[in-house]
């Protein structure tokens, strides 16, 4: 099973969008997928059409101890289920302050609950911080994707972003590594987008070999503005049931493309070293 995180500090880069619309379209191929919304503002919930009221089960509730990891999941469409996020988890950042080993209490849940078993991915969409939901999806996960706006401040930022994997990995899941990142609002008609892009490829290659992220791919589908992907969340439905045929739907078709053939390229060299 692979363990998606979907994280970046930036809010607004198409964190959301990635997340929902890339396990969508897995979902579509036929693998079993969930997502995880660990944002507070439960857009992933929202985006998939639930909306976590009083009363109802959310994924706060794991990490308040209250409910398992499978009385919060819920199916939404074929091979696709939620684990949904409400305002209350807000509060986590507080409420585990002191509590022990608070860093893994997803990945308690999510193994308590063989996840491994019932799903093929499990794709985390992370808030837009650094702080203890975030620091427990990486935990938890195995692979980090970064959606990436080519502007010139995003690559500042990613280097925070970095020095949070490494730290990760050294310290609380060895495992953890950078495999993607997906550039989104794309203006392929600007030379700032192709001038980013090029100083992104260049510093990945130049990367210390053993960093987290020193095998990261950009993937070649770059996803770009359409106005369908931002019309979508509103009706409670993935761009693959909102609009097939839009621009944004091809992007992401194509993006999911990308994850799965590396999926098959890894299955490849695996029985290839065995």
């Amino acid at each position: 099973m692979r363990i998606i995180a979907v994280m970046n500090q930036k809010g607004g880069v198409g964190k959301t969008t990635t997340s929902v619309n890339l396990a969508a379209g897995l979902a579509q191929l036929g693998r079993r997928v969930c997502v995880v919304d660990l944002d507070p503002q439960a857009h992933s919930s929202i985006h998939l059409g639930v909306e976590v009221q009083g009363g109802t089960d959310s994924i706060y509730q794991v990490f308040a101890g209250a409910k398992t990891f499978p009385d919060v999941t819920q199916m939404v469409a074929q091979n696709l289920w939620l684990a949904p996020a409400d305002i209350d988890l807000a509060a986590t950042e507080l409420e585990l302050v002191d509590a022990p080993g608070r860093e893994y209490i997803l990945k308690q849940a999510l193994n308590q609950a063989e996840v491994a078993k019932k799903f093929d991915y499990l794709v985390m969409d992370c808030p837009p911080s650094l702080g203890v939901l975030t620091i427990n999806a990486l935990s938890a996960a195995n692979e980090v994707f970064i959606p990436l706006q080519p502007h010139f401040f995003a690559l500042q930022g990613l280097s925070k972003l970095f020095e949070t994997t490494a730290l990760v990995t050294r310290r609380l899941n060895r495992e953890l590594r950078v495999s993607g990142i997906v550039l989104c609002l794309y203006d392929t008609g600007t030379r700032l987008a192709g001038d980013v892009t090029d100083d992104l490829m260049l510093f990945l290659e130049q990367s210390d070999p053993q960093a987290p992220w020193a095998n990261a791919k950009v993937f070649n589908t770059k996803i770009r503005r359409n106005i369908k992907l931002a019309e979508a969340p509103s009706h409670g439905h993935s761009i693959f049931q909102y609009a097939p045929s839009s621009a944004g739907a091809q992007d992401y078709q194509n993006l999911v493309l990308e994850v799965v053939a590396a999926e098959q390229e890894a299955e490849q060299d695996d029985r290839l070293a065995a």
